[in-house]
């Protein structure tokens, strides 16, 4: 009898460190996990275990501010610290929402490199000595985040955006792996559901819309590694797409950002009912201007003599700004069809977005970086450039 209760008592034992097993086992911090990177690599994770991160490359630092936590952080790049002397600092003066809404702790980290348009590469040894637990990069080629990996002995995580920014379904992907890299899947899951549901709200305002009898509108200025101008535009743009604008450019040789001729500009100039300028375009336009370089390259459009020209916030800046390119969306939509976007006050759904992303409303932060102008407006064409 007395072996039998022995041999109970330890049957329940075992049972009991079994049932732990199990149960901590199902802990994604317990537990290491493959994950596919959007690069297509296997890499093997600790879920919910990495307390210093480290980002690289264009965007990446953004898209971890979306899901992770500041305080995981254990190094920056110096494009993203103010502090730095002789970093990169061609956007300092334009809105970049995920460095604003983080400037502090960025401030306080250690250099992981330079960073910036004109520096892509990452630097080991920098990245090394920083001693991550986790990197992740915006370095899309796989061989080089296998490298990089093999080198620092920790997980290198690939990321990406995608042709259509704030709507591309890389971006979904991305933010998914972070939520669950990072247990923070239920936030992934409520920013992807957000992004989708404020499309879906654009859609269905220009359901109706006959595309082919609307103003044509030219998509001005658009930012690309670090430089731009008036004749820096986009035939297939996905804002433009999402809330059904007529796009004056419609037959360029590819799609994507490219800088077209100014016989082409001039030739298109008739045709522009309508000019949404990127912020990221008019410093270098006002420069050249005062410098007596040349006259405004407007003053021959349609839109601009009509008085039909809109200022929207930098689009691209050290990769796109994701919650401002949803913003612009509804801007430019409510500036080619003010009847349909009537009820749509730009300030609250900037509050609204940044929220959604970033925690933080960032309206006044935005409107009152320099390269900004004063925020998303109708421009005087009388004064914008004198």
């Amino acid at each position: 009898m007395k072996n039998a209760k022995l041999l109970l008592v330890a049957v329940l034992i075992i049972a009991c460190i079994s049932i732990c097993f199990i149960g901590c086992s199902g802990n994604k911090q317990g537990g290491t996990e493959v994950v596919t990177d959007m690069a297509g690599r296997e890499v093997s994770v600790t879920p919910g275990s990495y307390s210093r991160v480290l980002c690289i490359g264009a965007g990446a630092l953004r898209l971890y501010t979306y899901i992770g936590d500041a305080d995981k952080l254990c190094a920056v790049e110096d494009i993203d610290n103010t502090t730095v002397e002789g970093r990169p600092a061609m956007f300092d003066g334009t809105a970049r929402p995920y460095q604003m809404a983080w400037e502090e702790t960025l401030n306080t980290l250690q250099s992981c490199g330079k960073g910036g348009p004109k520096a892509q590469a990452a630097e080991d040894e920098k990245i090394l000595a920083c001693n991550p637990d986790i990197v992740i990069s915006e370095y899309e080629e796989p061989s080089l985040a296998n490298t990089l990996q093999e080198k620092i002995g920790v997980p290198v995580i690939v990321v990406k955006y995608g042709y259509s920014g704030v709507f591309d379904a890389k971006v979904a992907g991305s933010l998914t792996l972070l939520g669950k890299i990072f247990n923070k899947e239920e936030k992934a899951t409520t920013l992807n559901n957000f992004i989708a549901s404020e499309k879906a709200a654009i859609q269905e305002r220009v359901k109706d819309v006959d595309v082919a009898s609307q103003k044509k509108v030219y998509i001005c200025g658009l930012g690309q590694w670090g430089t731009t101008n008036e004749r820096l535009t986009a035939q297939n743009y996905v804002p433009f797409n999402v809330a059904k604008i007529n796009n004056v450019v419609i037959d360029l040789a590819q799609d994507g950002i490219q800088e077209i001729t100014n016989e082409k500009f001039v030739d298109l100039a008739d045709d522009m009912e309508v000019i949404i300028l990127d912020a990221a375009a008019a410093n270098n336009i006002k420069t050249s201007i005062k410098k007596g370089e040349r006259e405004n390259p407007f003053t021959v459009c349609k839109a601009w003599q009509d008085g039909e020209v809109y200022l929207q916030m930098a689009y691209n800046a050290y990769y796109t700004n994701l919650e401002l390119a949803l913003i612009n969306t509804w801007w430019s939509a409510k500036c080619v069809y003010p009847d349909l976007f009537a009820d749509v006050d730009i300030d609250a759904k900037t509050a609204e977005v940044t929220t959604a992303f970033l925690g933080k409303d960032l309206t006044a932060a935005i409107k009152a970086k320099p390269l900004s102008y004063g925020g998303y407006q109708k421009i005087n064409t009388a004064t914008f450039f004198a």
